[in-house]
């Protein structure tokens, strides 16, 4: 078995979407900060391959804050409310092999550590409201200019340029509580000059489910499923034509609360990953906090 993406890292940070994904946000300027934590690991019979070295054993611990900066106009478009917003964040990432092969010499207990800042992420997006129920379209992408290495294991960035588009739905239930979300989308890749390698065609799902349980908290469970639809290629592939997948489930709260005279949102959830495939399984901690910051 081998790792699918390139270094095991696709643009689409899974679970980035949870609850009230799909829900308008109020008019004029926003600051949405997302602190993620990763580790994850993969035993020996699985090999991964990160630029020109095949690795087996893989170890890995990620952490980052990205800072989307964005802007909603009140003009409609299509009937729906646009939102652009630009992201990007500082962030580190170990990772450790235990063995690792760059032709013909073979190293034992290979360690990297990649300090540095992420890719840049535009986005668009509309989302309209009809009574209890919310919908969203979006399209996101990946600008390479965050730190990577095609002779590091670890990386902060991917290394090539990726386009991401998809949509979702809320339901929102403001007298019972009852809140479930889901973003679903696709990513296209681009190839990395560098490696010469080209991941695949990826699927993902973010979904989640909650309860307000007073005006202000909620609680709820979060997951996600990746799915990678087609292999990877390209002539720097060493490690052949495999596809990769995950899904992950966990807990989930959040709080709404005032700025002014505007709502602010902070969500935390925390996720474990099972049915991966052809990639490194673990935890995940990622929080959302969305502040107003008006006209």
């Amino acid at each position: 078995m081998a790792q699918a993406d390139e270094g095991g890292v696709p643009f689409w940070l899974s679970g980035q979407y949870a609850s009230m994904a799909a829900v308008p946000m109020a008019t004029g300027w926003s600051l949405v900060a997302m602190p993620y934590s990763y580790s994850g690991s993969a035993d020996k019979s699985k090999t991964f391959q990160h630029g020109q070295s095949v690795n087996a054993g893989l170890s890995a611990r990620e952490s980052f804050m990205l800072i989307q900066l964005g802007y909603v106009a009140e003009e409609k478009v299509l009937g729906g409310q646009p939102y652009v917003g630009l992201g990007w964040g500082p962030g580190t990432n170990t990772t450790t092999a235990s063995v690792s092969v760059i032709n013909p010499n073979v190293q034992l207990n290979r360690s990297n550590t990649s300090n540095g800042s992420t890719d840049i992420y535009p986005l668009a997006s509309l989302t309209w409201n009809k009574g209890n129920n919310n919908f969203k379209t979006y399209i996101t992408g990946d600008i390479p200019v965050g730190t990577y290495s095609p002779t590091s294991l670890s990386s902060i960035g991917i290394g090539h340029a990726a386009m991401d588009a998809g949509g979702g739905y809320t339901y929102l239930n403001n007298t019972t509580g009852l809140e479930f979300s889901g973003i679903v989308g696709a990513t296209y890749n681009w190839q990395n000059n560098q490696t010469n390698y080209k991941n695949g065609i990826d699927s993902h799902l973010d979904w989640s489910i909650s309860q307000f349980v007073s005006q202000s908290w909620q609680v709820g469970i979060a997951g996600y499923v990746y799915y990678q639809l087609t292999a990877d290629t390209g002539s720097g592939d060493n490690v052949g034509a495999f596809k990769s997948r995950v899904s992950a489930v966990g807990p989930q709260i959040g709080y709404l609360f005032n700025i002014g005279a505007k709502q602010a949102y902070i969500n935390v959830r925390a996720y474990k990953e099972f049915w991966a495939q052809n990639r490194v399984e673990g935890y995940a901690t990622i929080a959302t906090v969305s502040i107003p910051l008006g006209k």
